[in-house]
């Protein structure tokens, strides 16, 4: 194991992140490098438990113990190589994940739990850096082919274990670049596109072939898929916003998330200079507290927002874990991401009544009022209405399930009661050969489900082509997280 007394007389400590008037005059990822041996001391925190519960907080079931002890002793080649063995990607969960292991962390119970996400991180970057992250392409070729609909983390993943067991796998994606909500919904704060690059590189390097641009369903329809493939897998995701019909919804002003995100990261690579959707010296209300709405506020910082307010239906989350969400669940808890420490304007317990236009098309002001959880809902509180000046609104409230394109049509699979398309017990859907990975069939979800679902399809899909696999299968279509 690592160091006996590591969680005893070491304290849990992150690597620092870079000073916020620094860092939101540019576009760079915020924390600041972190020394192996501060690493080390992190990693030898790490109980090596008789059951380690971190494993039931992961989803991918990574041998979390096994690659701490391993940092620990510097042995970084077989830590990347435990890694690697149930992770297709940990630059993009060390950096994006919310890190469900730590929660579920036995050194948790009762103390600061393990920086597992770091030590991820820096074990996958340490085997960047030094070469070690190599292609590994298959030893044969079955002479199966497959078609993955959607790159993102789940498309990735299910591509590169496909075209590793031996298959001709490509990738299609609508998109100019391959990278989905990776490339265009993840703000380069978060994580520089060169990082997904590198490993979109060794993916084409082991034969993967990405096909981007290409509309599914408008250019290639259904029947060619199933003409040219053996088997497709369906990872288009769970992209159905959630929208906010009210009152003066048809202003101009109110965005999607989604369709200002991706602006900041062309900005952020300099492919614009005046992006479409530019809230330089404007004010900005994002409707959503979570992870997606921390990402338009740190967006909107960097573009020189003259106000941000973030709004939140929710109360205000207690600090300490709540007793109805014991460890190891992973509670709702108040955080503070990077974006909120450069710029903390919340107001919880709010709801938007109504959009305000200046009588000229454009949004001029939001009217909210504040709430509170009665009879099963949300009620306003009578004489608390109040006026919200507003350039923009951003719309940060979520997803409700895959789009319903022409390609779920064409392909004639069934959606279950939520939107989400049916599959098995091997992650096939309702028809032979079409297999379903990521939130396309669970509904939105994390990165790492995302990955995990990406891998355990695959193995479902060689299955089906081969008779037999030997791919890992992490979880089944009906897991879920641990919930109490």
């Amino acid at each position: 194991m690592a160091d006996p007394k590591g969680f005893l007389t070491t304290p849990r400590e992150m690597p620092k992140r870079r000073p916020v008037d620094v860092r939101i005059k540019d576009w760079h990822e915020v924390y600041e490098p972190q020394s192996i041996e501060h690493l080390q001391k992190q990693a030898g925190r790490c109980m090596d438990c008789g059951i380690p519960f971190c494993h039931q907080g992961c989803p991918l079931g990574n041998l979390i113990p096994e690659w701490n002890d391993l940092m620990w002793r510097g042995d970084k080649d077989e830590a990347i190589a435990r890694l690697h063995a149930t992770n297709n990607f940990p630059e993009f969960t060390g950096r994006l994940c919310p890190a469900p292991c730590e929660t579920a962390c036995v050194v948790g119970i009762n103390a600061d739990a393990v920086t597992i996400k770091q030590v991820e991180l820096r074990t996958i970057e340490e085997a960047f850096g030094a070469g070690n992250v190599k292609p590994t392409p298959p030893d044969r070729l079955t002479g199966k082919t497959v078609a993955v609909i959607g790159s993102g983390p789940a498309g990735l993943a299910a591509a590169q274990q496909l075209t590793r067991a031996g298959h001709t796998v490509a990738v299609y994606e609508r998109a100019d670049k391959i990278g989905g909500l990776l490339r265009y919904g993840i703000p380069e704060f978060k994580m520089e596109k060169s990082v997904l690059d590198r490993r979109l590189n060794q993916m084409e390097k082991e034969g993967t072939r990405f096909r981007p641009g290409v509309n599914v369903g408008v250019e290639v329809t259904g029947a060619d898929l199933r003409k040219k493939y053996d088997a497709i897998v369906l990872a288009v995701g769970a992209t159905q916003w959630r929208d906010l019909p009210i009152k003066g919804r048809e202003n101009k002003g109110i965005y999607q998330a989604m369709e200002f995100l991706p602006w900041g990261n062309k900005q952020a690579l300099g492919e614009v200079t005046n992006p479409e959707i530019n809230v330089a010296g404007k004010h900005v209300v994002i409707l959503g507290g979570g992870d997606t709405g921390a990402d338009c506020l740190g967006t909107s910082i960097r573009q020189g927002a003259a106000s941000v307010t973030q709004l939140e239906i929710m109360p205000r989350p207690t600090e300490e874990r709540p007793t109805s969400q014991p460890w190891p669940t992973y509670p709702m808890i108040y955080r503070v991401s990077s974006a909120h420490e450069e710029l903390d304007n919340r107001v919880f317990a709010v709801s938007t009544e109504e959009f305000i236009g200046d009588g000229n098309g454009n949004l001029k002001a939001l009217k909210i009022v504040e709430t509170k959880f009665e009879n099963g809902k949300f009620e306003p509180v009578p004489g608390t209405e109040k006026e919200l000046p507003a350039d923009f609104v951003f719309l940060a409230m979520g997803f409700t399930g895959p789009e319903k394109s022409e390609i779920l049509s064409q392909l004639e699979v069934d959606l279950d009661d939520r939107g989400n398309i049916k599959r098995d017990g091997n992650y096939q859907s309702s028809q032979e050969g079409i297999f379903v990975a990521g939130d396309a069939g669970r509904g939105q979800s994390l990165i790492v489900w995302a990955i995990a679902e990406g891998r355990s399809a695959a193995a479902g899909v060689d299955k089906y082509l081969e008779g037999e696999t030997q791919l890992p299968s992490p979880i089944e279509p009906t897991d879920r997280s641990l919930m109490v």
